[in-house]
């Protein structure tokens, strides 16, 4: 008597689950957040059955007290302080990243440029015109090779070396985000902070998500549209000289650092919009290419087939000008 109660109770269990789920799936619907963070702001669009606000400031939260250089109490703003400090998985995995593309962008891309983006006023000091002298009294502690992880700790060969992981970070966030989403089953979504985006499945329409990459030459305020790029089940970052810039005695300074120079890059390719599938990692390679050009930039993508990429340029005539991986270039058709 005892295998046909089982056998109804099971059944019970069986239906009672199934009507959890259509109600679950009914109640599905495309939610948005938006605020600031890391001194710009984020957008989400995600679809599913309940809020998840607590969760994604939760989850940018956990990344702001790793990375941030303007948090004193981040793990990052310590270590800059000298204070040595047990490392978080977090932080592990980014640093491990930075110092895999530095490698492959021959130090091009370097989170221990901090103190040079301070010299010229684009970190946490105001703006200034540093003297030659001084940039060269800085170059000394800049260097991906002069830090390394040793079990939980930085190990380093100076303590002046400063780490700035703002031009990954942003990225990584989104990946954080991303991962957030999918412990919560939600299949659809797409997330933007300060310009660097994940996608993940269909947006409101059923479609997949357009980007807009935009014209680095719009001026002023403006806002014009290069290309949309149709993004699904990938991640992309840009990064370009065309918003963060300052003047100083009438010649601008823009806020890419050439860790090997120790100036600010000035060449003829305005933006890199980078498609990967880890946000950070795009993220990293946009800021690498604006430190190496279009030249350079050109020849390492025809060896990385883990990214794509469309550069934005000037010829000799000041007119813009396009260029993208054969992959890329087919999606934008």
């Amino acid at each position: 008597m005892k295998r046909p109660i089982l056998s109804i109770a099971f059944l019970l269990l069986l239906i009672i689950g199934t009507i959890l789920i259509l109600r679950n799936a009914q109640n599905k619907r495309y939610l948005q957040l938006s605020g600031d963070v890391f001194g710009t702001s984020y957008h989400i669009t995600y679809y599913s059955s309940k809020p998840l606000d607590n969760e994604v400031k939760a989850t940018l939260q956990r990344v702001d007290a790793t990375f941030s250089m303007f948090n004193p109490s981040s793990l990052t703003a310590r270590l800059n302080a000298g204070i040595d400090t047990v490392l978080n998985d977090n932080f592990i995995e980014v640093f491990n990243m930075a110092q895999q593309v530095a490698q492959r962008t021959n130090g091009a891309f370097d989170i221990t440029v901090a103190p040079l983006v301070n010299l010229w006023g684009f970190g946490i000091d105001s703006q200034s015109k540093p003297s030659k002298p001084s940039i060269d009294s800085i170059k000394q502690f800049v260097g991906y090779d002069k830090v390394s992880l040793q079990q939980k700790h930085l190990r380093r060969t100076h303590p002046n070396i400063q780490l700035d992981f703002s031009a990954i970070a942003k990225g990584y966030a989104c990946d954080a985000l991303a991962n957030t989403m999918k412990r919560h089953q939600v299949e659809h979504f797409m997330i933007e902070i300060g310009g660097e985006v994940i996608c993940r499945g269909d947006n409101p329409k059923g479609k997949t998500w357009n980007i807009a990459v935009q014209n680095p030459q719009a001026e002023g305020d403006s806002v014009a549209y290069q290309t949309i790029l149709p993004l699904k089940n990938r991640a992309v970052a840009t990064s370009g000289n065309y918003r963060n810039f300052y003047y100083k005695n009438g010649r601008r300074y823009a806020h890419t650092i050439n860790p090997h120079t120790g100036y600010p890059v000035e060449h003829t390719l305005l933006s890199a919009t980078v498609v990967a599938r880890q946000c950070a990692l795009a993220d990293a390679y946009a800021t690498a290419f604006m430190v190496m050009g279009l030249t350079k930039a050109q020849q390492l993508l025809q060896y990385n087939s883990e990214i794509q990429a469309l550069l934005i340029y000037e010829d000799n005539k000041k007119q813009l000008k396009t260029w993208c991986t054969p992959e890329l270039e087919k999606l934008l058709q």
